[in-house]
Formats: C-alpha cells, sequence, structure tokens
C-alpha cells in the first residue's frame, strides 16, 4: 500500500493551530476540546474533502513541525466558519493549556480572520471584512508578521486596511503553519474526523 500524502487547504476554509508537546497524538484532546465525536482515522483526500464540503466534520491533522521549532495539530472545516459555531480561541488555549490560533479566509466575501491566545490568555485578534472595507476585531498589536502582511501599527479612523486571502496564510505561517505548504508531502499519519452531533 502506498504511503498517504499529506493534502493542503486554506482558501474559503477556517483552521485552528494547537501547539502540542505531545508527538504521538493530540487529534484526539482537539476533537474533545471543540465537543465534536471521533470518527476516527481517515485518509487525507478523504478528510479534507470532508472538512471543505460539509457543515457538520472537523479534520484535524497529526502533530506536524511549524513555526519556533514547534509542533502543531491543526484542525480544519467549514464548521469552523459557521456564524452559529462561533470559535473561542481563549477557552480552547484555557482548557488546553497550550497556545491555540484561529484563522479564517473567505475570498468571496473577503472576509479575512486571525486570532492567538495562550494559556486563556487573547493575545492578538484580527478581523476583516473586504466588501465593507471594514475592520471587525482587533485586539493587541500587530507583530512582525502581521505588520509584513500589511497591517499598520496602530488602527485609527484615517487607517485604511487592506488584507486578502495570502495575508491570512503569510501570518498563519509566521505563527504556526501554513496549511497550503502541506500538498504532496509525506503524511506523518492519517487525519481524524470530528463530527458535530
Amino acid at each position: 500500500m502506498d504511503k498517504d500524502v499529506m493534502v493542503g487547504f486554506g482558501g474559503k476554509q477556517a483552521w485552528l493551530a494547537v501547539r502540542t508537546d505531545d508527538r504521538d497524538g493530540g487529534a484526539g484532546n482537539v476533537l474533545a476540546a471543540l465537543g465534536l465525536r471521533d470518527l476516527g482515522p481517515v485518509p487525507w483526500r478523504d478528510g479534507i474533502d470532508l472538512a471543505h464540503l460539509t457543515d457538520d466534520r472537523v479534520a484535524v491533522t497529526p502533530p506536524l513541525p511549524g513555526a519556533r521549532d514547534q509542533r502543531w495539530v491543526l484542525a480544519t472545516g467549514r464548521y469552523l466558519m459557521r456564524p452559529e459555531t462561533p470559535v473561542d480561541v481563549v477557552a480552547l488555549s484555557a482548557t488546553l493549556g497550550t497556545e491555540v490560533q484561529f484563522f479564517a479566509t473567505h475570498r468571496v466575501t473577503e472576509l479575512h480572520r486571525w486570532q492567538r491566545a495562550a494559556e486563556g490568555e487573547l493575545i492578538r485578534a484580527f478581523g476583516y471584512v473586504g466588501q465593507t472595507g471594514d475592520v471587525t476585531s482587533w485586539h493587541g498589536e500587530p507583530d512582525p508578521a502581521e505588520r509584513d502582511a500589511g497591517l499598520p501599527g496602530v488602527l485609527d479612523d484615517e487607517t485604511t486596511v487592506l488584507v486578502g486571502e495570502k495575508d491570512v496564510l503569510a501570518v498563519a505561517g509566521a505563527w504556526s503553519v501554513d496549511p497550503t505548504t502541506l500538498t504532496g508531502r509525506p503524511a506523518p499519519g492519517p487525519l481524524r474526523i470530528g463530527a458535530a452531533d
């Protein structure tokens, strides 16, 4: 049997990055913290397709190497982008006792968001809707990766913000893992699928 290869994601999607010290797992903890039923392992292509095409499934990766020489578990799915499923990175980081990041990008509405919390404290939050040009959330100061993505150091009434999908992916890469870079690389293990009840 051929070894599975990873499948990237990112566009028109939302995902979490959870720092982990657990080299053998972490996916089960993430699914439990999200309140999802663990449906078990699936090949990468099947899992990413399920996460992208359904509103009630989330695909969770095994730990992956990423930014700051840390390992990250990624959880992705349209379920995480639904307005009726608000993702609370502060509560997740407190529950899991680690750093949790949230990213969302949808190029049709030009919705772009990222958040970062550690040990139950919100470090940074940014949200933008390009259709209206509105910054919908802003907490904390932008770090160098965000400044490279074009964010100003301070948000005021005179500031114009223009952010796109590539900027969300660049921030994700600097903070944890850019999921578009996974495609074609050998998979360190299968995905796990979680289902909303």
